[in-house]
């Protein structure tokens, strides 16, 4: 009834009865060109960044779908802010249609959790609802409880790289036993410096997990 009385209209050009139409899907910030085979981030040349062949990555690699940036800045940030979770549908299948394209070897899809009291406030955790539309898309099962965020964090946004690892370090728990010997992809919306997802791979690691794989719709440039 509801959406009789208002429909959804699309986050980029207004067109009534659709969250995302096709036409904005095909305009978006598609990353297409070369990238660091680690963690994903955008290249001009060569195969790793100047970062991955400094520091190790965490896990087996980080792979994003589009640039955060332009239409679909906004669009995640209405459906993180503003309660417009049906969103989620049309941006699971833009992650169906690049896993189609890139698939990666594992088995189980855990999102990156929020902490219980910002799970309260926001309603949903946009990770997992992605996580779910992308796992009916694709065959995969989402485990939604085996990773926790133990402690709170301040936002990411605004805190440098070195900032944000300190942020977050030791802040994700994954129960003993409960990924043993699964093959995890990570998921999130975005991804910026790696931060988060690096300290969510080493909780999944604990909890015993063989190796983890992270896929973002977006990466911050």
């Amino acid at each position: 009834m509801l959406e009789l009385l208002f429909p959804p209209r699309c986050v980029v050009c207004g067109r009534v009865d659709t969250w995302l139409c096709t036409e904005c899907v095909a305009r978006l910030p598609w990353i297409t060109g070369a990238v660091c085979i680690h963690c994903g981030v955008p290249l001009d040349h060569g195969a790793l960044c100047s970062r991955c062949r400094k520091v190790p990555l965490r896990l087996e690699g980080i792979r994003s779908v589009l640039l955060f940036e332009g239409p679909l800045r906004g669009a995640i940030h209405q459906l993180k802010y503003r309660h417009a979770r049906g969103l989620a549908e049309p941006l699971g299948e833009v992650l169906a249609g690049y896993w189609q394209a890139h698939p990666l070897p594992v088995d189980v899809i855990v999102p990156v959790p929020l902490h219980p009291t910002r799970l309260r406030r926001r309603g949903y955790n946009q990770a997992a609802v992605l996580a779910y539309e992308l796992g009916r898309r694709v065959g995969l099962p989402v485990d939604e409880g085996a990773l926790r965020r133990i402690r709170a964090t301040v936002s990411q946004m605004r805190l440098h790289a070195a900032d944000r690892r300190r942020n977050v370090q030791g802040a994700f728990r994954c129960p003993d036993g409960r990924m043993e010997g699964r093959r995890v992809l990570l998921l999130d919306d975005v991804c910026t410096t790696g931060a988060t997802l690096e300290a969510c791979a080493d909780g999944l690691r604990a909890g015993g997990a063989e190796t983890v794989w992270a896929l973002t719709l977006a990466r911050a440039p």
